[in-house]
């Protein structure tokens, strides 16, 4: 899982600051009472910051994949559309060859029959 997200962090690199390697490998400077609460607090803002800025990309990459599924749903109705209108075609054009055929058989048949 690790590996996914620092995926998705190299991909954002120019907008996301920290890896999960680097919150993983943050080492704080021990006082007497503990960790620097400056320096926690310095951190914490950054990952605060990420979160959000995660949260828009997050945001971002659901409307365009939206954007994506329904410019796919009207491609596949378009080509629905365009196929029937080609068996339209190919039907109306082999009546019309049939038809052909049958007028050029009645023609032959009049020239035939009306010479005898």
């Amino acid at each position: 899982m690790i590996m996914l997200t620092a995926e998705v962090v190299n991909m954002f690199n120019d907008r996301i600051a920290l890896s999960p390697q680097d919150i993983f490998d943050k080492d704080f400077k021990i006082d007497t009472r503990g960790y620097r609460l400056q320096e926690v607090d310095k951190f914490l803002d950054q990952i605060i910051k990420d979160y959000v800025e995660f949260i828009n990309i997050i945001k971002e990459l659901k409307t365009e994949n939206k954007d994506l599924a329904d410019e796919n749903l009207s491609l596949k109705h378009e080509l629905r559309n365009l196929k029937a209108n080609i068996d339209i075609v190919k039907k109306s054009e082999k009546e019309i060859t049939n038809v052909d055929i049958l007028r050029r058989l009645s023609q032959l048949e009049k020239y035939i029959y009306d010479k005898d």
